[in-house]
């Protein structure tokens, strides 16, 4: 008998087309000895490999052509020659509620945490008329164990009951009730703001060395997340998923050797679990050569995210107890940066040349500043003895505290900074958010966000500056 290859697969076409999916269809091949499999590229690269004449494509990106052909290989696994060539264009917006390019992102971060010692519920973003002028909430943060999603705080997520006093819509909690704690509060919320988008953050700085073990198994990982996110118990409550891993193949509070497609691999897994959901990634805004931007392929990863959120904030601190005393947060470069690169604009302009397209970058502002003690010089450069003293640790401080007790005294690199006594920190004001916003809009940005809500004053006034900064 011959032993011939297997015949020419017909062209695919394509169906159910939507912004981030579609679906495949060819008619078979024939050969002598029976078809095996075929396989599914999308440009040059295999992406499945399946038995019958149907392929499901997700996590592609809206507005955007893709090139697909099929080759089939038979039982003496033979493969025959390349099927004609499809090429389709997904939707241009997603169904995922806060999806596509259109919808200019004002997202703060809520954590989890701050119902404790600091006292600040989901009520205060009712009370300080900060819900009205976001539209999306990263609560955070959930953790990353044994390679999947698990609750971070289940006490102050679904478990704790709230007073009237404490809550949203002024109902104290029943103890038999089956979620209570932020996740119902948030759920109150979403009442009051029906186009409110909530995601579950994961990860974070302390529980990012979780991650390494999640991007093993993507797929397992991947589902374990959606199994939470999407319990039964608050599914009408999350609208979708962020990752937060500090720093795929790079050190953070601990290093990670994944390398350079494990993140890529874990946000693919993630949109194709999470469908037309939300799938975000905080991510670092270091824009040196060959810093943490250059560890990991976030071109690529970019395709299976609605945006990034990039960590603009934290690039200079007290951790270098001697100073020099450097802004946390310049939006640009300024004579006598300590480090090359360490400024948002580098950050931006770097995602960009990887392919990263504006409409899917967030700038991030902090809602607290950066501080040192000992320090004689006004301007940006001085020495210092050490961390300045914070409410709950030294060297940070909210923004409604430095307000009143250090206002700002100057500005450099779009930030502000204050000098008073021999302490000297640096934070932004409402002007500088100001500023910062109308860069967003300049670059073509997707939007801005901010850590996190009980940063700000009572009347919630940096979020104003930032909503009105993007109107």
């Amino acid at each position: 008998s011959t032993d011939s290859p297997p015949s020419v697969p017909g062209t695919p076409t394509a169906s159910n087309v939507t912004s981030t999916s579609l679906t495949l269809n060819w008619t078979a091949a024939t050969d002598d000895h029976g078809i095996k499999n075929y396989d599914v590229y999308r440009g040059a690269s295999v992406i499945g490999t399946v038995t019958g004449t149907t392929y499901s494509d997700s996590g592609l990106t809206a507005a955007t052509a893709y090139t697909y052909s099929v080759k089939a290989r038979d039982t003496a696994s033979q493969v025959g020659p390349s099927s004609g060539v499809l090429t389709v264009t997904t939707a241009s917006s997603t169904g995922g509620g806060g999806g596509g390019s259109g919808t200019t992102v004002k997202m703060g971060y809520f954590a989890d945490w701050g119902v404790y010692g600091r006292q600040y519920f989901p009520k205060n973003i009712e009370t300080s008329g900060s819900a009205s002028k976001i539209n999306t909430i990263n609560y955070s943060f959930g953790n990353v164990t044994n390679g999947q999603c698990a609750a971070g705080d289940a006490y102050a997520d679904y478990q704790m009951t709230y007073t009237a006093a404490n809550s949203v819509d002024g109902t104290a909690d029943t103890y038999s009730q089956p979620v209570a704690g932020a996740i119902n509060q948030l759920r109150e919320l979403k009442k009051l703001h029906p186009g409110l988008k909530v995601v579950w953050s994961f990860g974070g700085w302390t529980w990012s060395g979780g991650f390494a073990q999640a991007a093993a198994n993507p797929g397992a990982f991947a589902t374990s997340c959606y199994n939470l996110v999407e319990d039964p118990r608050w599914a009408d409550v999350f609208d979708g998923i962020d990752i937060d891993w500090e720093y795929p193949n790079s050190c953070g509070l601990s290093c990670d050797t994944s390398g350079p497609a494990a993140f890529t691999n874990v946000m693919s897994a993630l949109r194709g679990r999470f469908g037309s959901d939300l799938v975000t990634a905080a991510i670092t805004a270091d824009g040196s050569a060959g810093g943490k931007l250059d560890a990991a392929d976030y071109g690529t990863a970019a395709q299976y995210i609605d945006w990034y959120n990039v960590m603009s904030y934290d690039y200079f601190g007290a951790w270098a107890s001697q100073g020099p005393t450097a802004p946390h947060s310049p939006l640009y470069s300024y004579s006598g940066i300590p480090t090359q690169g360490f400024y948002s604009d580098a950050a931006v302009q770097k995602l960009k040349s990887k392919g990263v397209p504006g409409s899917k970058i967030n700038l991030g502002i902090g809602f607290y500043g950066r501080g040192w003690t000992g320090v004689t010089q006004d301007a940006p450069g001085g020495t210092a003895t050490g961390p300045a003293a914070g409410t709950y640790e030294q060297g940070i401080e909210d923004y409604k505290v430095l307000k009143t007790k250090c206002p700002a005294t100057g500005t450099v690199a779009g930030t502000a900074y204050a000098h008073c006594g021999s302490d000297w920190w640096s934070y932004d004001t409402p002007s500088t958010i100001a500023g910062k916003m109308a860069y967003v809009k300049s670059q073509g940005l997707r939007g801005a966000f901010f850590w996190e809500f009980s940063g700000d004053t009572s009347n919630g006034e940096l979020v104003t500056a930032l909503s009105n900064g993007l109107a």
